[in-house]
């Protein structure tokens, strides 16, 4: 008999503006990489961009960033909430936000965009964390996380792709000890 592996493998996102193919690319490879559940942290800005999303056929919610006003009428269709959104996974709770307005560390993990910039640090014994842009628009990157999260750690799998020289998702691993 196997053992189902127990690391929970969240795929985070934010800031793709309406680059509906690079944000295809960006989820295609988190589930290749595994990815069980897809968090976007906002600025989509377009429908298409939505519909994306929801074709991943994987779990997933969102937040609105402030390009996403026209896309109120989705929220329910969607699953795209205002932000701070708290939600659980397993045993792990998040904060999804747009803007990094809301980082009391009153969760596991705080996940913010907007700032199109790779961050993550912890604090207080918490996980911050930014994905980057998938749009591409602030560097020729086209950036994802790939969250592992086990009992003891969190995983932090980054990933960036190119755009200009067509080049391959290219990986950086961090490790966190989680208190």
């Amino acid at each position: 008999m196997q053992r189902e592996d127990s690391r929970l493998k969240v795929g985070i996102l934010s800031d793709s503006h309406g680059k509906d193919e690079l944000l295809k690319d960006a989820i295609e490879k988190l589930q290749k990489e595994g990815a069980k559940y897809l968090l976007h942290l906002g600025d989509f800005q377009t429908p298409k961009n939505l519909e994306v999303l929801a074709n991943a056929n994987l779990l997933y919610a969102a937040v609105f960033g402030n390009n996403d006003r026209a896309l109120i009428p989705y929220a329910k269709d969607f699953h795209i909430f205002s932000e701070p959104h708290y939600l659980k996974i397993k045993n792990t709770t998040f904060k999804l936000m747009h803007h990094p307005y809301y980082f009391t560390p009153d969760v596991d993990i705080i996940l913010y965009g907007h700032l199109h910039k790779f961050a993550f640090e912890m604090h207080q014994g918490k996980l911050f964390l930014n994905p980057g842009e998938v749009c591409a628009r602030n560097k020729p990157l086209c950036e994802a996380v790939l969250l592992e999260i086990t009992k003891d750690t969190f995983i932090i799998n980054y990933y960036a792709k190119n755009i200009d020289t067509k080049s391959f998702w290219e990986q950086k691993k961090f490790e966190q000890k989680r208190v």
